[in-house]
């Protein structure tokens, strides 16, 4: 792969900083971590923090102004923008080691997975390249081991409230637009004990939200234990002590075990939210995607959760732009957006990755026009998610407190997922919160994305 390296990094890529950093003493044993992408990846992140600190190592994470000698940029190497993003910062960190800013340049993750050679050819500045699970051979070139007894122990970097809990790594489908088995492996879940483990360790540090992730959370124990074992694990985590909520992710629509959802409905701590990413609607786009389902059973599905589960907040994911993918096919998009009405949705513009299956497709969709529909399909969810929203205005939720923005309080109910989702925001004047606080907010107000409230006994 010949890559595009661009002179104009990304916004979220930091300041430059000034000369005046280069008269600093770097710190020798000092390392500032970088995290692009998922939110899997800010968990490797959090388990390399841990490890490096347990080997005595001064461990900051994204510090923008640093003293650190070491830096280490955990990639992402999912679509095209992801890529770029990840190239980007690893140039503009190439530039610091260049100008004596820093010392080392170490990069790992998905990117450095996929492409290590290519990278190694083209950003020769970078001192190592590492895969997804070299976290050992990382350690072992600053001088570090790799401790097995703190297995599961991170240092965490999310607000001290809520933590993602990694459940499962890789993934055994075929999609064929995918390329996370290429960097991520076959699927292996974790042991149950193990995530009760870690899930009790997370609660003692504070953690009153847990978020169970993985590339495909239904798969879970079929390796293990030759079943699909998610439900057992949904309950035996609801019963631990100190867990406020309990929020589950990324569940494939084929062969979805809807024991889950008669769990998720009995259990007063498991929030009633699914993430469901469905991708298209299109039988034809379905069965050339590999997604092992059709719009009928896909609907049917999908309004067996909400009978099962009263309340449900459903999220999806789609993609536009696919090959082939005609007007025909883009209007049962639509349609299928407007008849299901989810209450949250994210909309990728389709990225022709090298050795997935679908790269042997012509792609023939132009860049802008991948985008219009893009844009078309979110005007049509913004609709929706407004009415939605609308619809609570008068009602009490449950709501945790996030952060302190300005004048206002900004949380989420347990319909909204961090970072992705609706947001509610508490004026801050006269109302003593703080950041973890679960407290019962009257809806007095609602935009698109947006819910407003006032605290209640």
């Amino acid at each position: 792969m010949s890559f595009l390296l661009t002179r104009k990094t990304q916004a979220c890529v930091f300041a430059i900083l000034t000369p005046a950093m280069r008269s600093k003493s770097l710190k020798k044993n000092k390392v500032n971590i970088v995290t692009l992408g998922c939110s899997k990846n800010v968990v490797d992140s959090e388990v390399m923090m841990g490890q490096l600190r347990a080997n005595q190592f001064d461990v900051e994470y994204e510090n923008e102004s640093t003293d650190a000698r070491i830096v280490i940029i955990n990639t992402c190497g999912f679509i095209d923008n992801a890529k770029q993003q990840s190239i980007d910062m690893i140039l503009y960190f190439v530039k610091l080691k260049q100008q004596g800013i820093i010392e080392k340049l170490i990069v790992t993750g998905c990117l450095s997975q996929r492409y290590k050679h290519d990278l190694e050819k083209e950003i020769p500045d970078v001192d190592h390249f590492f895969g997804t699970n070299e976290l050992p051979r990382l350690l072992k070139t600053l001088g570090a081991d790799y401790q097995h007894e703190l297995v599961g122990e991170r240092l965490l970097t999310t607000p001290s409230h809520y933590a993602y809990l990694k459940i499962s790594e890789g993934c055994d489908r075929t999609c064929s637009f995918c390329a996370i088995p290429l960097m991520r492996g076959q699927h292996t879940s974790k042991p149950m004990e193990r995530i009760i483990e870690e899930a009790k360790s997370l609660v003692a540090k504070g953690s009153r939200e847990i978020i169970l992730i993985a590339q495909d959370s239904t798969y879970y124990g079929l390796d293990l234990y030759k079943k699909r074992n998610l439900a057992e694990l949904l309950g035996q985590l609801a019963q631990i002590d100190g867990i406020e909520w309990l929020r589950l992710h990324y569940l494939f629509p084929s062969g979805f075990p809807l024991d889950v959802l008669d769990v998720i409905a009995e259990r007063k701590n498991i929030c009633r939210y699914i993430d469901i990413p469905l991708q298209h609607a299109s039988d034809k786009i379905l069965a050339s995607m590999r997604r092992g389902t059709t719009r009928t059973k896909t609907q049917e599905l999908i309004q067996t959760i909400r009978r099962k589960i009263p309340g449900v907040a459903i999220r999806t994911t789609l993609i536009t732009g696919y090959p082939g993918e005609t007007e025909d096919d883009f209007n049962q998009l639509c349609e299928f957006i407007s008849e299901m009405r989810f209450d949250r949705m994210g909309v990728f513009t389709y990225s022709h990755e090298e050795n997935t299956r679908a790269f042997e497709l012509t792609d023939n969709i132009p860049i802008k026009l991948k985008q219009q529909r893009a844009a078309k399909l979110m005007k049509i969810q913004q609709q929706i998610s407004e009415q939605i929203n609308a619809s609570r205005i008068g009602s009490k939720l449950k709501v945790v407190i996030d952060r302190k923005d300005g004048r206002y309080f900004s949380g989420r109910t347990e319909f909204d997922s961090p970072e992705v989702d609706n947001d509610v925001w508490i004026e801050s004047e006269n109302n003593h919160l703080k950041p973890g606080d679960f407290i019962t907010a009257k809806i007095t107000g609602a935009e698109a994305f947006d819910l407003f409230a006032v605290p209640v006994d």
